[in-house]
């Protein structure tokens, strides 16, 4: 993880990654922000790339392959694995079957999406922050 790398927001909506991005902005949040549909691009994404990530902000349902098998591929991946880049979920779908799931594979954070703009801007602002805080072997 580098505090200065992109962030990784890998969500189908395009309704949502347009809230997730006026929240960025709002937030003054420098780190590059790189949206992808789904997992397959985003994992194409993180393999071919030298670059660090902060951060992944991800979905759960999703066509193509959906959050917990990208979250899987990453973990399978020794590269990615060893980059050790905090993988958060953040999505509508939080049964407790799947947020269950998403935990036995080492997930460092699993968030409803909130209903209100408010709400979501605070939840994604102390994402970031304790992110930004946190100690890390990569950086």
């Amino acid at each position: 993880m580098s505090k200065l790398g992109p962030i990784i927001i890998v969500e189908d909506d395009p309704d949502d990654q347009e809230i997730i991005k006026e929240i960025f902005q709002n937030l003054q949040i420098k780190n590059q922000v790189l949206l992808f549909e789904n997992g397959v691009p985003a994992l194409e994404y993180l393999i071919a790339t030298s670059e660090q990530m902060f951060l992944i902000l991800c979905d759960v349902n999703m066509p193509g392959m959906n959050g917990l098998e990208l979250r899987r591929q990453v973990d399978k991946n020794r590269e990615l694995k060893l980059k050790s880049i905090p993988f958060v979920f953040l999505t509508t779908a939080a049964s407790g079957k799947i947020v269950k799931e998403a935990y036995e594979m080492s997930v460092q954070g699993f968030f409803q999406k909130p209903s209100s703009f408010k709400e979501f801007e605070s939840l994604i602002k102390s994402i970031y922050d304790y992110w930004q805080q946190c100690r890390h072997p990569n950086n």
